[in-house]
């Protein structure tokens, strides 16, 4: 009963996103995979806004890298300190320690939370440009059906090369320039100058719900 639930729920996922690229019942199926997030990434737009956000949070990153510094120096004093140090001088600086860690450890958060927010404002309107420029894609080209394989709720299993559309996605997009690519905002007063640390490789976010997507189980 279960096997039987999820395998409808597959075929009613499929079923939504050939209606969504306005696909007709046809004897032959043409399919088609792209990674969405590689696509946005690799467009020029994805490129100007990973460049803005990387000099916008370079500041504050420089700012962490250096407490970090500090704290290691000062817990390297208070280990090293042994019996230089008094017990009310030890105990000072592990109150310091303490502190400039916990604050640290706040600030870092704050920022990550910061960095996040903006990638999803930037990614949002790349994502929805993104989208429009698929479904012509797969229009225009004759797919019944096109998946995501850097979505993981997307049950795509195995993927030939051959039907990867992902770069031909990425130059329709940069042959049809659309409106100007927002910019990372200007960091908020709470936090004046600092920055928060990217992440190596900032998962973009799922593109706007206006792209259907299906869920298979085991």
């Amino acid at each position: 009963m279960t096997l039987m639930v999820k395998k409808n729920a597959l075929v009613a996922g499929a079923a939504l996103l050939c209606l969504a690229f306005g696909a007709s019942a046809q004897t032959s199926t043409k399919v088609g995979v792209i990674s969405v997030q590689g696509a946005i990434v690799g467009t020029k737009d994805g490129q100007k806004a990973s460049q803005e956000l990387d000099a916008k949070f370079a500041p504050r990153k420089k700012d962490f890298d250096a407490r970090q510094s500090e704290l290691a120096s000062l817990q390297d004093q208070y280990s090293k300190g042994g019996t230089v140090l008094s017990e009310d001088k030890r105990n000072q600086l592990a109150r310091d320690i303490d502190e400039k860690k916990k604050r640290l450890e706040r600030d870092t958060q704050d920022a990550q939370e910061e960095l996040q927010s903006e990638q999803q404002r930037l990614l949002q309107s790349l994502g929805q440009r993104m989208m429009a420029v698929i479904e012509k894609y797969a229009k225009d080209n004759n797919y019944t059906l096109i998946l995501d394989v850097s979505n993981p709720n997307t049950p795509v299993l195995y993927a030939s090369s051959g039907i990867d559309i992902t770069s031909d996605i990425i130059s329709l997009y940069d042959k049809n320039p659309g409106p100007a690519t927002p910019t990372a905002t200007t960091p908020s007063a709470a936090a004046p100058g600092s920055t928060a640390p990217r992440p190596g490789t900032a998962r973009p976010a799922t593109p706007p719900a206006s792209r259907p997507s299906t869920t298979t189980g085991k």
